[in-house]
């Protein structure tokens, strides 16, 4: 959808296009007459004046001028501009200055120039083989199947000799042994697959679905799996990853569930902080190929909070990456030097911001001994054994396991499924608002604001009960995206005394680390994935402080938001957007990009639905918007419940027929009940959108179609993450309507909009990156498709936005955000927030680049198969 600009202003037919300033050059006045007339024809205008502001005059938005920017790089004789440079220079005239002092002098030829050596041509890559694309898939399957099966017989088994203890001591002592071997065997199992199908890894490239990456993808899938991720935050998940082969010194604190995968390229000096949401992965997927390296860090150092550390990258002791930030392969932070921004560059600021504590080893190890006790002793023993006490004292699942029965087909299967899945859900959910209204505010009491704690205390054990309570994906996910979240988040207790209600004021992903301390203010509204930091850590220390939004506050996307951040009331906060802790606060301005630079807060375009946000058009439209949102709700409420009922039935069904089948049935459950979820939530999401393809709209957030679009989000797609790195994930995608190529690989990618995203064959899309085709700037709705060519690779963390074109090739570099509108040609490599062109990455010793199995598609022949 190419937005046209009604708006924009045009000049009268006498006027000139650009009219040359006193004492330019020729060059900079028919840049000027040139790039007058592009932008005219991007907006449908005869003349274009050459001073006027693009936003403010000209009543230009960002996807206009993306337009703009595109058509540019296409002419030859014209520098490139990006948005970066639109926001930087919003007129034709001092754009066309900056261009033209940008562009190099050039350099006159010597006399005897020796005969240019033309540049070797890429070397071709073969295409991934769809037999192998088939086989790997197959494998995967099998091997799903058959730990499946093994996880079962293990259980059954556990299960039967439980069952033969006598009294309650009795099957307590079975539980904890059994509990307990099996926790050490599901922790211990991936750590002996990896020295034995990997040993050590080491910096090297290989095609994905080979042999190679089949053993690369157990591994990975594996470490995913282990109950030691529940450790995250402990110093027995550094124990852990010293065990897969990581180099970690002591008194390193790491709080991404971010796993890495090749330990072994993995440095961590002592005293080190990772704070979560960051990716330092070792590896990564790109152009058809995982690629693995290095990631050291060295003595003291601190990673930010939604960070990327690519390949090959190098941190000096006592240096610093702060938060929404991320390093290019290649790039190096010297001793004590500061990083932010994507890729990152030089700063002043110290984020570390809290003093150290007394934290010595001892403290450590007592923190990790208690954890495993309350494991061992508690959490296992009960949730084992509560499970033969299920059995035991309720009849409706006794009953099952008596063979003189009634079969499955019976209505007392029925009504014991129906009454078992109503207890469960509705009480999971009854119970689990009181416990959230009532226990963070209990714990919060025993935690002072801005008072300094040692790590692995009392403190911190109740600050990270309270952030793993509070941050549950259902009731946000419940009550996200209507008017009913902000009573759902005062009562976790957000400081939303003052808020107006839009309807829309916070998304259905919205992440804190303590809720007690965050405000927002009136008439503030908030998209999906804000992270709001109101907790600092040093290795030693931890301190949790207030974080305050300011009123009338547009946030984007994605979006890290700490204490002490700079912006006070009335800013727009791009999508991605490093918030700024240093300098003044900024107010009545837009914030773009990392390091973040100052945009217009808003363009009359995007203004052209404000009068249904007061008086009594926002009374009546609100009033219609909060009817549509309590039938959403409850609708899902009785979708998910009808999910657990299902489940229910499956797991009834399968103790039922153990007695004929043994242990192949309960083996069997974890496939089954997969396969179900999946086609079960595909069906949901195609019923919901009435089995047609969105198109692109521009709308209020009061408009019904807002509304129903809204209800598509509420459909849980949290499966989808077990398909990563599969054949089958391209599989759910085409069913839920995605325009997908052939052999697609998908290490964990996201689509908001299944049916205007279309991708071409042998894309890579990396874990952590995303394709958003809509945008919601305050109450104005925006969606538009985005596709991308064959062979594109989209890096870690990469947020592609609406609107956008990617030719066949092309390749986006890790952390970067690639703004709507934007056409981004074949084979060239484009990085940064926001993104623009850069040049390649070094290649790996042994890689072939992006550029050449890019110009292998763009060749259209067939290449020989991979082997």
């Amino acid at each position: 959808m190419v937005e046209q600009s009604s708006e924009v202003f045009i000049i009268g037919p006498d006027e000139p296009v650009a009219a040359k300033p006193s004492g330019a050059d020729p060059a900079t006045a028919e840049t000027e007459r040139e790039l007058a007339g592009v932008l005219a024809g991007v907006v449908s205008a005869e003349r274009v004046p050459v001073d006027s502001h693009f936003f403010d005059d000209l009543g230009a938005n960002s996807l206009v001028m993306a337009q703009f920017c595109a058509r540019v790089r296409k002419r030859p004789d014209l520098p490139s501009a990006s948005m970066k440079d639109i926001y930087r220079y919003p007129t034709i005239r001092s754009l066309a200055a900056a261009l033209v002092a940008a562009v190099p002098a050039p350099v006159d030829a010597p006399l005897s120039a020796s005969p240019s050596v033309p540049a070797p041509s890429p070397i071709p890559v073969p295409r991934p083989s769809t037999s192998r694309y088939v086989l790997c898939g197959t494998a995967q399957l099998l091997f799903f199947l058959g730990y499946s099966f093994f996880s079962g017989l293990v259980a059954a088994r556990g299960y039967e000799w439980i069952a033969a203890g006598s009294g309650l001591v009795d099957v307590y002592v079975r539980s904890f042994l059994f509990g307990g071997l099996g926790f050490i065997a599901l922790c211990g199992f991936p750590i002996v697959a990896k020295w034995i199908l990997v040993g050590r890894w080491k910096s090297r490239e290989f095609p994905v679905w080979g042999l190679t990456y089949l053993r690369f993808w157990l591994v990975k899938v594996l470490l995913h799996a282990n109950p030691m991720i529940f450790f995250v935050g402990s110093p027995l998940y550094v124990l852990y990853l010293r065990a897969l082969g990581a180099r970690i010194g002591g008194g390193v604190t790491i709080l991404s569930r971010s796993v890495p995968v090749c330990t072994d390229l993995l440095t961590i000096g002592s005293g080190t902080v990772i704070r979560k949401d960051s990716f330092f992965l070792c590896y990564r997927a790109h152009s058809g190929r995982i690629q693995t390296g290095p990631v050291t860090l060295g003595r003291d150092v601190f990673v930010g909070e939604k960070t990327v550390l690519d390949i090959d990258t190098a941190m000096g002791d006592g240096a610093q990456l702060g938060h929404s930030s991320a390093l290019y392969r290649g790039q190096t932070v010297p001793d004590g030097e500061r990083r932010h921004g994507s890729p990152a560059e030089p700063t002043r600021v110290d984020h570390v911001r809290v003093a150290p504590a007394a934290c010595g080893t001892p403290r450590r190890a007592w923190f990790g001994i208690a954890g495993l006790l309350q494991l061992f002793f508690l959490y296992l023993p009960l949730a084992v054994g509560g499970m033969y006490m299920l059995f035991a004292q309720i009849p409706a699942l006794g009953r099952r396991l008596d063979a003189a029965t009634p079969s499955i087909t019976s209505s007392g299967f029925l009504a014991d499924a129906l009454v078992l899945s109503v207890a469960l859900f509705f009480g999971f959910v009854v119970l689990g608002l009181v416990a959230l209204f009532t226990l963070p505010r209990l714990l919060g009491l025993a935690i002072e604001p801005d008072r300094v704690y040692p790590l692995y205390g009392f403190q911190y054990a109740l600050h990270r009960a309270t952030t793993t309570m509070t941050n549950i994906k259902f009731f946000a996910w419940l009550f996200g995206d209507s008017s009913y979240v902000v009573p759902y988040l005062r009562g976790l207790g957000y400081d939303l005394s003052e808020v107006e209600q839009t309807g829309s004021n916070f998304g259905s992903e919205v992440q804190h680390e303590t809720p007690l301390l965050a405000t927002v203010g009136s008439g503030t509204m908030i998209a999906d994935g804000l992270s709001i930091v109101n907790a600092d850590f040093s290795s030693t220390s931890f301190r949790v402080s207030r974080a305050t939004i300011g009123p009338r506050n547009f946030l984007g996307n994605n979006i890290a938001y700490p204490a002490g951040g700079r912006t006070g009331e009335n800013c727009l906060l791009a999508t991605k957007v490093l918030v700024p802790l240093d300098g003044e606060v900024r107010t009545g301005v837009g914030l773009l990009g990392s390091p973040c630079f100052e945009i217009p807060r808003s363009v009359e375009r995007d203004s052209r639905f404000d009068h249904l946000r007061t008086g009594g058009e926002l009374d009546r439209h609100l009033a219609a918007k909060n009817r549509y949102n309590l039938r959403t709700m409850a609708l899902f409420l009785f979708l998910r419940w009808l999910h657990t009922l299902a489940l229910t039935a499956f797991g009834l069904a399968s103790v039922s027929m153990y007695g004929v089948l043994g242990h192949v049935v309960i083996g069997a459950y974890v496939p089954i009940t997969l396969t179900f979820t999946a086609l079960y939530f595909v069906l949901v999401e195609r019923c919901v959108a009435r089995f047609r393809p969105l198109s692109p709209r521009l709308c209020s957030i009061y408009d019904p179609y807002f509304w129903w679009h809204e209800r598509l989000w509420k459909v849980p797609d949290h499966y989808l993450n077990i398909f990563n790195g599969t054949p089958f994930k391209n599989v759910i995608w085409r069913l839920l309507g995605v325009r997908t190529g052939r052999r697609v690989f998908d290490d964990g990618c996201y689509l908001t909009e299944r049916t205007l995203a279309a991708i071409g064959d042998d894309c890579t899309l990396s874990a952590g990156s995303k394709i958003q085709c809509h945008s919601q700037e305050d109450g104005t709705f925006k969606s538009d498709r985005t596709t991308l060519g064959a062979g594109c690779t989209l890096g870690v963390g990469a947020h592609v936005h609406y609107g956008v074109t990617m030719g066949d090739g092309a390749v986006l570099a890790p952390d970067s955000f690639l703004m709507k509108g934007e056409e981004v040609p074949p084979l060239a490599h484009w990085g940064g927030n926001p993104a623009v062109e850069t040049a390649a990455a070094p290649a790996h010793p042994d890689a072939v680049g992006a550029a050449a199995v890019a110009a292998t598609y763009s060749a259209g022949g067939d290449a020989a198969t991979a082997s």
